[in-house]
């Protein structure tokens, strides 16, 4: 277990903005968790559960401590002929386990190729690519509450998982801990090659398989998106808009070329990437802060932008959003703010 206080913050977030916390605790085994809390409360003092951290906006220095687990491990824990469950601790990184999976034949996850962050907050955020989302693979999430250092397990239903969201990022936000989480993977995958482009791209690197969906989705989001270890950034910004039927139409009569993905019943997801660049933004930039040229749903630090100036860029695409179309656009990226 590391202590530290003042802590820097910009290697820990992939915006690489500069930020500092008051304390840090890095945990570098589960058991340091619950010792931990025994002897520091934190239940009514102001407290952030770290992964990957490319998710986060640091807008104002953290007033508080900082836990972040990081201590890793993959087990398989049950098999079948055809079935597996798989164990991987919270700060195992992502993208290493879905290697894992498809080296070793365990479908389930590869679509979910080259998505920064760790199996802790994969959970937290329910990530989803590609047509997949975490939570239709997740057996079991093992988690420690913070207010006494107990050990639960929860099963799915339990967890609340919606569209980039769960209780972890919702109501139980600074309440637990996620040490780990137990997955459902097959040994007979079934494909999920129906998003726009994915199929062309697995065709190309010959019959689908596991080693080429995740060929072809690593080679689509290096093409698409910017690596966070060369320009900062947190991925996608906001959250694709779910919209009524009576909303489509009227967004449809204006723009007809308006992209839309059915979700059942009387709900449609639409581009926020479409949105945004439609107003303008793509590859234009505010100050040390900019939309991506290549993908108008990430922003960018091209050097030295603080948070505030990503955030104030963040609220001007909202406000034309907002404007144009009547959408108001959610942000997928949790901003840590004065009072946050």
């Amino acid at each position: 277990m590391q202590l530290k206080t003042a802590f820097p913050l910009q290697t820990v977030n992939t915006f690489r903005v500069e930020a500092v916390a008051e304390r840090y605790v890095r945990f570098d085994a589960e058991a340091e968790i619950s010792d931990y809390l025994n002897h520091h409360r934190l239940n009514r003092r102001r407290h952030l559960v770290l992964g990957g951290g490319s998710n986060l906006l640091f807008v104002v220095d953290f007033n508080g401590t900082i836990l972040h687990p990081a201590f890793k491990g993959v087990t398989v824990v049950e098999k079948s002929r055809h079935h597996l469950k798989v164990k991987a601790m919270a700060g195992e990184t992502w993208d290493d386990l879905v290697g894992l999976a498809v080296s070793n034949g365990w479908g389930g996850i590869e679509n979910l190729s080259l998505i920064p962050g760790t199996v802790g907050a994969s959970v937290v955020q329910n990530i989803g690519a590609y047509g997949v989302e975490v939570a239709a693979v997740i057996d079991q999430v093992e988690a420690i509450a913070i207010s006494d250092g107990r050990k639960i397990l929860f099963s799915p239903r339990e967890c609340g998982f919606a569209y980039r969201t769960s209780n972890f990022k919702g109501p139980w936000q600074g309440s637990y801990i996620v040490t780990a989480v137990v997955f459902n993977l097959t040994r007979r995958p079934n494909f999920h090659l129906d998003y726009p482009g994915v199929k062309a791209a697995v065709d190309k690197l010959g019959r689908a398989s596991l080693q080429t969906v995740r060929q072809a989705i690593v080679a689509i989001r290096q093409r698409k998106l910017p690596n966070p270890a060369e320009i900062g950034n947190a991925g996608s910004f906001f959250k694709n808009p779910v919209v009524d039927g009576n909303t489509l139409d009227r967004l449809a009569d204006r723009f007809p070329d308006l992209p839309r993905y059915h979700q059942g019943g009387d709900r449609f997801k639409l581009p926020a990437g479409w949105l945004i660049e439609r107003c303008g933004w793509k590859g234009r930039r505010l100050g040390r802060a900019a939309v991506h040229d290549r993908h108008a749903l990430v922003l960018i630090n091209l050097g030295g932008a603080t948070g505030q100036e990503i955030l104030e860029l963040s609220e001007q695409i909202q406000g034309t959003v907002r404007d144009r179309f009547g959408i108001d656009l959610e942000r997928e990226v949790q901003v840590i703010a004065q009072g946050s």
